[in-house]
């Protein structure tokens, strides 16, 4: 007799919450002790169940419901969310001598040797779960650490992932109190086998296969059909935290897992708990020979100090913790026939190889292309035409031809030639030891690259016009030059198509639709008032890159006045050389860009320097802020009020220089939580140190 029709209810409200802590448990016990009490199809027929009595009983409803997976209705994009906690990338080292010399820094700064723990590093797409009060109600992908895209209603569908935290006890003792705000760092992956069933299903269907795993997971949190997500049965593990606000100071990472998993969170039962780094490279080799036999992918293995106190003594670089480091396996390699080299242009006109091969499996794909880097490595390493070569994927993502297998040589191989003309637009190249460059402006594969470029989040930020919608903008003939994207049609925006997984499993084109369409002009309208500098370092110029157009900006008030300035001029700005200068202004002069510009300020877009207006400004001493002007600034760390992109525009508009690096020309280091190595350089230099409080007041006074 099943669970559910054992006992008479007294009311259907008793048997819906029965059944829903019933399958919650079924689902912790699957996913985080692999324990299961319950057959799949057990699982399914009293889901079935709770879905009846919820629809025949409205009032019972219950977001949190393992009936609520799955919400039905398409979304139609997706937003931003700020990171309460920076989602920081790790540092990587590819042999047991980088892992020592790292246990060896942290024992140095700790004055002694740390419990480790040691994890496996599973292959997938990293996310953050914010649960208030025990309940799911945010999931964030990890974007560029600071802020990533909201993915809620994808995350909802994966059963691995609890909806409600369960409040759990240790055996007698009370239970574990669950934090009013707890953030959970993890990794969601695609099984291997879902993985090969999936493209079973796309075999028999005669579509494309899909390339590996981990993309499949990417690819399947980015649909705009939650029911996607559903189908394709990705899953979760965690392994690390984020905000927590309330509940046990947990000592450890240890301890933290324990309770995670208590709660009803998966967590990685290869996890290995090691009294110092000597057991870790135990743990590290012993993982080696097993991970082929894994569920799931694996890359390598993470080993982080155990003690959350250790961790806060160490803290972090500007980009990585100090108390922790992936050891990433040596990358696999293949050979294959190279085929033919196809040479790319780049938007500054570089023109890269690119290898053609013969299909080859390597680290989980099928590999067709590769990297060649630039014709000095083709003639240093005497790759040929028609070689089998040494392909490996570089940190297991990108692929590269290592060297050729010489030996295999018949005498038919042919050497590679750079070529002297661009494969685009026909133009003359010119030579810079080992580049190449197309130096034709007008070169139509420059600026389809430019484009992509010029919109994205770090450039004018035009949000919404990914690659694919730029191919079909180019190609429709509606951009034609830069200006275009602001002088878009909503409707004839909205007629495009946007890839989309459809709960089928197939990849259908989906339209972009009005909403969407008018979400993309809005922000395109909204990049016009941008300014000079975020203009300049948009456009795709060679050389001319974010520090030198802030430094342009800051000097000119506007772009008829850079225009104007001789290479002199522009040699004595700071970080400018001769060659450079001379370079801006053949480039800033020609016809083609020139036009380019006329045009952009036809469409309304501002070409006037915000920079140099705030310098201006600065230069009163009543303005607040004006301390700062001309002082060289250092930034590190994270800030609780700005992040470092704002902050660094709200000192450069006081007309401070932020640069990257401490030496003895630097004024002042402006220290954040976690501040770095910097801030050790600072302190060394005797360089002055504020924190965001001074900070806060020199820019008030």
């Amino acid at each position: 007799m099943s669970a559910a029709s054992s006992e008479s209810w007294k009311s259907p409200r008793e048997e819906v919450v029965h059944l829903r802590d019933l399958l919650e448990r079924a689902n912790a016990a699957y996913y985080c002790h692999a324990d299961p009490f319950m057959a799949d199809s057990e699982y399914d027929r009293l889901l079935q169940r709770l879905a009846d009595l919820e629809a025949a009983h409205p009032d019972l409803a219950d977001s949190t419901s393992p009936t609520r997976r799955v919400g039905g209705a398409a979304i139609e994009g997706f937003t931003s969310v700020r990171h309460a906690r920076q989602m920081q990338s790790i540092d990587n080292t590819y042999d047991l001598d980088g892992l020592r010399a790292w246990a060896a820094r942290c024992e140095k700064s700790l004055g002694r040797a740390s419990s480790l723990v040691a994890d496996p590093k599973v292959d997938g797409v990293a996310i953050s779960l914010r649960y208030e009060n025990g309940v799911l109600v945010q999931a964030a992908t990890r974007g560029d650490g600071a802020v990533g895209d909201d993915v809620t209603s994808n995350i909802r569908a994966i059963r691995a992932i609890p909806l409600r935290l369960r409040s759990a006890s240790r055996g007698s003792a009370a239970p574990i109190p669950v934090p009013d705000v707890l953030e959970v760092r993890g990794e969601i992956f695609m099984p291997l086998a879902e993985f090969a069933r999936i493209n079973a299903e796309r075999r028999a269907r005669d579509e494309p296969e899909l390339a590996n795993a981990r993309n499949a997971t990417a690819g399947t949190l980015k649909s705009l059909d939650p029911a996607v997500t559903a189908a394709r049965g990705l899953s979760f593990v965690a392994h690390g935290r984020g905000e927590q606000r309330g509940g046990e100071a947990f000592p450890s990472f240890t301890a933290f897992i324990a309770a995670l998993r208590e709660w009803g969170i998966p967590t990685n039962r290869e996890s290995r708990a090691c009294a110092g780094v000597a057991e870790a490279e135990d743990a590290i080799q012993a993982f080696e020979g097993r991970r082929e036999a894994l569920p799931y992918a694996v890359d390598g293995m993470v080993v982080r100090v155990d003690s959350f106190a250790d961790q806060d003594a160490l803290g972090s670089t500007e980009k990585c913790p100090r108390w922790i480091i992936a050891f990433k396996y040596q990358a696999e390699r293949a050979t294959t026939r190279l085929v033919r080299v196809d040479w790319q242009v780049g938007k500054g006109g570089t023109i890269t190889p690119r290898a053609a091969m013969e299909p080859v499996w390597i680290a989980g794909s099928t590999v067709r292309h590769a990297t060649l880097h630039n014709i000095e490595e083709i003639t240093r390493k005497d790759i040929r035409i028609g070689d089998l070569v040494e392909v490996e994927k570089a940190g297991e993502v990108i692929p590269q031809v290592i060297a050729p297998v010489v030996s295999a040589r018949t005498g038919s191989e042919q050497p590679i030639e750079a070529p002297t003309h661009c494969p685009s637009c026909g133009s003359l190249l010119a030579r810079e030891g080992p580049k190449v460059f197309c130096m034709n402006p007008a070169c139509p594969a420059q600026f389809r690259e430019r484009v992509k470029w010029f919109v994205g989040r770090d450039q004018m930020a035009i949000d919404g016009l990914g690659e694919r919608l730029i191919d079909q903008l180019i190609d429709a003939g509606i951009v034609r030059g830069f200006a275009d994207l602001f002088r878009l049609d909503p409707s004839a925006v909205a007629a495009l198509t946007s890839e989309a997984q459809l709960s089928s499993g197939k990849t259908s084109q989906r339209k972009v639709g009005e909403k969407t369409a008018k979400d993309i002009v809005a922000m395109a309208n909204e990049a016009k008032g941008r300014g000079l500098a975020r203009l300049l370092a948009s456009m795709g110029i060679r050389l001319l890159g974010v520090t030198a157009a802030k430094t342009l900006a800051r000097a000119y008030p506007d772009l008829a006045a850079v225009q104007s300035a001789s290479a002199a001029d522009l040699e004595a700005l700071p970080d400018i050389g001769e060659r450079t200068a001379e370079m801006f202004v053949e480039s800033l002069r020609s016809p083609a860009l020139r036009e380019a510009f006329n045009d952009l300020a036809a469409a309304g877009v501002d070409l006037t320097s915000r920079e140099f207006a705030a310098a201006s400004e600065a230069a009163d001493e009543g303005t607040p802020g004006s301390s700062l002007r001309g002082k060289t600034v250092v930034l590190t760390g994270t800030f609780a009020k700005q992040d470092r992109r704002t902050l660094t525009e709200t000192l450069e508009a006081r007309g401070a220089k932020v640069t990257g690096s401490v030496s003895r020309k630097t004024d002042v280091v402006i220290a954040g939580n976690d501040a770095g190595s910097k801030l050790d350089k600072a302190r060394e230099l005797g360089v002055e140190v504020w924190d965001e409080s001074r900070l806060e007041r020199e820019l008030a006074e």
